[in-house]
């Protein structure tokens, strides 16, 4: 019985951290242009509060060859990760964009649950906005 203990004290105890919350589940969407005209796509998965996710802007593009020598256009993010807790009613996300070398870029995101949808806004950079919503339904 005291080998067993154990076991069951930290079954228990994960358990009770994995407890499901109403925002739960795989959330997509597409943003508006904001002031950069780029809409980016939603993706994230919320688990137990924990968001994880990405955001995708299909219209971004890298460097592109020169033939004029001179210093090419720096490329736009085209991938941001999306990070943070959710909680019923508001709370911020952090985004941290995908980009090669000694530049970071970083922005937060204030989102808000509305009953079946949560609304995504950007609150730097492009000021996009977006509607999400459950993934099957």
């Amino acid at each position: 019985m005291k080998r067993f203990l154990p076991i069951v004290i930290v079954l228990g105890a994960t358990s009770a951290l994995a407890q499901t919350t109403p925002l739960d589940g795989d959330w997509s969407g597409r943003s508006d242009g904001g002031s950069c005209n780029a809409p980016l796509d939603f993706a994230i998965s919320i688990e137990s509060g924990i968001v994880d996710g990405t955001a995708f802007d299909a219209s971004a593009r890298g460097p592109v060859p020169n033939p004029k020598k001179t210093a090419p256009p720096a490329p736009t993010p085209g991938l941001w990760q999306i990070y943070g807790m959710a909680k019923q009613g508001s709370f911020t996300l952090r985004a941290l964009a995908s980009v090669k070398g000694t530049e970071r870029r970083e922005g937060q995101l204030a989102v808000t649950a509305q009953g079946t949808s949560l609304t995504i806004r950007e609150s730097s950079g492009c000021g996009r906005t977006a509607t999400l919503t459950r993934a099957g339904r």
